[in-house]
């Protein structure tokens, strides 16, 4: 009790020696005063603002306020108050006399109640009456769980606002909803209680140097960017946020969120709409600033499934069952990594893609806004003298550098070949280039590189720019609704979308890159590996663990699931190459296997580009086209007379020439070498096709074959152990040219072959499967679990 009467006499002391020099006061009430963002953040920038505001004007007083006991939640609040600090440039001596002040002019207040709140209003007024100071405003900064803000908005609005003529701020921490929905629901709530220009919604990406600048740079810098911030010049945005760190001891809350409601519709959103934004006149009224970045949101065109690709770490599922207390089988479909492409209708910015990327445990810990511009420009020199100038062949680029990563400090980098910015001097300097770091592949000196003058926290910069009520620095209802009416309809129609799986950290190699394919995004590496929940009761939304067969990825499934899968990523494929190069290559094997498999394709396929699709065998037995026997007589009966595949893109095997089967005179095999040397690019096929027989053989290559398995890349006449003995075939050297090979396999007649694989080398001349190893790197296996299982 003692300790309390000491602290109220400190407090009332501290505030008369400030009481004379002030224009009003203000009373600052940090609601969660105990809790971790508190001690981490909000004190350290509540201190800094009293630091930087003690001699404007103005005095404060700052309430620690929280559901804790009285003695124990004041204990626990002054043993944070205790280690606050000084910028390092404060001299020392200041610095002991303002901490010193900060300490005897904060109190702690239990609120759990409408009397506490009552109380506390009342003890403000007592305060400034007795000192004779007039009231300019309070601040409620709400560091409590959203599901709290309601009943303390009632408290506050029916028990403890200012008196008439004095201000109240009410500042809210994220998340604001779940959804549309939710999001709506909530701001009606809140409407109830406050007027839009009392409610402050943080977003504390907003206070970091870097994106705070964004709006100040494009003004000062109009004269350069404006013939050059459109379409026209600007190949694409990208606003990205990598962290190392995974989820670990936050399950609970990414279970509930995932990484897009967690980053990308929050702080990557909002640092994206400062960059394509119309800039407004003056960039310092908060009323225009606030119109065009919502005018903004209203110009993007709505996001679809595939417009963003996921995945999530491997450990994450285990991490959740452990944290959440889950059964064994426990499975998530929360992402914790997303690229997402989207883009505008504007004038400015159509056609021009923005790319939102974040994740955990990536492979470093970085987070920057980059425009990088379109260059045109050809240049004939070396390298070395190329290096030597600024030449125009470099990358053009702005890049808005958060912080972390390589220059590990906020920054803004324009290249040299584009133009020197204006930058405030008062608040940027120039850094000195480092010529070990490289930014993008590019030296540091090929860029102008400027730095703060003075590194300010976040949240300091927030809440500096609360007190001086500056509203574009914090998201509005209009604002956080259309932001949620544009993200809503993308969650809804991932929430059960299978994920990409990822080791963690620089293990992730190239498995996360993605490109843009036909409106959207695809992965730009095979499917990863995916051992599917080997029970018959699996759930509609399975569980996917990343594994191998023959060092190389394998799908594995029930037969019906892994053909619909397969089906769905050669379409994938066949997208991803028409968009690249035009057109598709695929070579198909025949026998029973792929059966199924094309009549998938058939009838569920719809988006199968097969305009752009060139048809050919992989193998052929040597009886006429027409026979039963014959592959392409089945893959015309279940695949090629149900879609449009146009005439002159079906490559049949030429097996039946001058009335002849598979005479060697007749030169079939070189007209089929002909035919692909000419039309396949590199004779290097988009996607093969191979099956395995119970002997290890694949497409018409056997075991001790005489032809095909070595040599230079052709197609060879094989002989087959069963009737009809001839076959035509293409060889492993030329299998092995293709940019992608699957491997499909199925049923329990193959388990025995299957477990031997597994075990075997590279020996085709035993195994003609094991040598299938296409130089790209790429080949998957599709195995069904009776295969692989038995």
């Amino acid at each position: 009790m003692l300790g309390r009467v000491l602290c109220a006499a400190l407090f009332v002391g501290a505030l008369q020696s400030l009481a004379k020099a002030s224009q009003g006061h203000i009373s600052v009430v940090l609601l969660g005063a105990t809790g971790d963002l508190a001690k981490k953040y909000l004190w350290q920038g509540l201190f800094q603002l009293y630091m930087d505001q003690v001699s404007n004007g103005h005095s404060f007083t700052f309430h620690g306020a929280a559901l804790t006991a009285q003695e124990p939640g004041e204990r626990l609040m002054f043993e944070v108050l205790k280690k606050l600090s000084c910028p390092p440039d404060e001299a020392p001596n200041r610095c002991a006399v303002l901490k010193d002040q900060f300490l005897k002019l904060s109190q702690y207040h239990q609120l759990s109640s409408a009397e506490n709140y009552t109380a506390l209003s009342r003890e403000i007024e007592a305060l400034l009456r007795q000192e004779g100071l007039k009231e300019a405003g309070r601040i409620f900064y709400f560091s409590v769980p959203p599901f709290a803000y309601t009943e303390i908005a009632r408290h506050i609005n029916s028990s403890c606002r200012p008196p008439p003529g004095a201000w109240l701020r009410v500042v809210l921490e994220k998340p604001f909803g779940h959804d549309l929905e939710s999001a709506q629901q909530l701001a009606a709530e809140l409407t109830g209680f406050f007027r839009e220009e009392e409610m402050y919604r943080v977003d504390h990406y907003l206070g970091k140097q870097a994106v705070a600048h964004i709006l100040p740079f494009r003004d000062q810098n109009r004269q350069f960017l404006d013939p050059i911030w459109n379409r026209h010049h600007v190949e694409r945005v990208e606003v990205v946020l990598k962290e190392t760190v995974d989820a670990k001891g936050r399950t609970s809350f990414y279970e509930q969120y995932g990484v897009i409601r967690d980053v990308l519709q929050n702080h990557l959103t909002e640092a994206l709409m400062f960059l394509i934004m119309e800039l407004p006149a003056n960039v310092s009224r908060a009323e225009e600033v606030l119109q065009h970045k919502l005018q903004s949101f209203q110009s993007l065109w709505g996001l679809e499934k595939n417009s963003a690709v996921l995945g999530q770490y491997q450990a994450y599922a285990s991490q959740a069952q452990e944290e959440l207390q889950q059964a064994q089988d426990y499975v998530s479909t929360t992402p914790t990594f997303a690229g997402v492409l989207i883009r505008s209708d504007s004038l400015r910015w159509e056609g021009v893609p923005f790319l939102l990327t974040s994740g955990k445990a990536l492979d470093e810990r970085v987070g920057y806004a980059r425009v990088l511009f379109k260059n045109r420009a050809y240049c004939t020199q070396s390298e070395t003298l190329r290096d030597a100038g600024h030449s125009q062949c470099k990358a053009k680029q702005i890049i808005f550098y958060f912080g972390h990563g390589a220059l590990n400090t906020p920054a803004v980098l324009v290249s040299r070949n584009l133009f020197r910015p204006v930058m405030p001097k008062d608040s940027w300097k120039e850094a000195v280039a480092r010529s070990d770091l490289h930014i993008f592949g590019q030296p540091l000196s090929d860029y102008y590189v400027y730095s703060p003058v003075k590194e300010r926290d976040a949240y300091s910069v927030l809440i500096s720019n609360i007190y001086h009520g500056r509203k574009d620095f914090f998201i509005t209802t209009e604002n956080l609704l259309a932001s949620w009416g544009f993200w809503t309809p993308l969650l809804d129609s991932i929430s059960h979308q299978p994920l990409r799986l990822y080791p963690g950290g620089v293990e992730n190699q190239h498995l996360l890159d993605f490109e843009m394919v036909s409106g959207g995004l695809a992965f730009t590496l095979a499917e990863p590996a995916e051992l599917l929940n080997p029970t018959r009761h699996m759930p509609s939304d399975y569980k996917a663990i990343q594994s191998k067969y023959r060092q190389s990825p394998l799908v594995s499934a029930w037969s019906e699931d892994l053909i619909s899968q397969l089906a769905s990523d050669m379409e994938e494929a066949a997208v991803r190459s028409v968009a690249r190069s035009g057109q598709f290559h695929l070579a198909l094997s025949g026998g029973s296997s792929p059966v199924i498999l094309f009549q998938r394709l058939a009838r569920h396929h719809y988006g199968f580009p097969w305009k752009h699709t060139h048809i050919w065998l992989v193998d052929e037995r040597c009886v006429p086209l027409t026979d039963s026997e014959s592959n392409f007589f089945s893959l015309h009966s279940h695949l090629l007379q149900s879609v449009r595949v146009p005439y002159f893109n079906i490559h049949p095997m030429p097996v039946h020439l001058n009335r002849r089967l598979c005479v060697e005179e007749d030169r079939g095999t070189e007209l089929y070498a002909k035919d692909i040397v000419a039309l396949v690019a590199n004779a290097s096929f988009d996607l093969v096709l191979l099956g395995v027989g119970t002997d290890g053989h694949t497409a018409s290559l056997f075991p001790r074959s005489e032809n095909g398995l070595e040599g230079a890349p052709t197609v060879v006449l094989t002989e087959s152990p069963v009737k009809p003995h001839q076959r035509m075939s293409l060889s492993l050297p030329l299998i092995n040219r293709a940019r992608q090979v699957f491997v499909l396999v199925l049923g329990k007649g193959k388990h025995d072959i299957t477990t031997l694989l597994s075990r075997v080398g590279h020996e085709p001349t035993k195994w003609p499967i094991s040598g299938v190893s296409p130089s790209s790197g790429q080949l998957v296996w599709y195995v069904d679990y009776e295969a692989l299982l038995g």
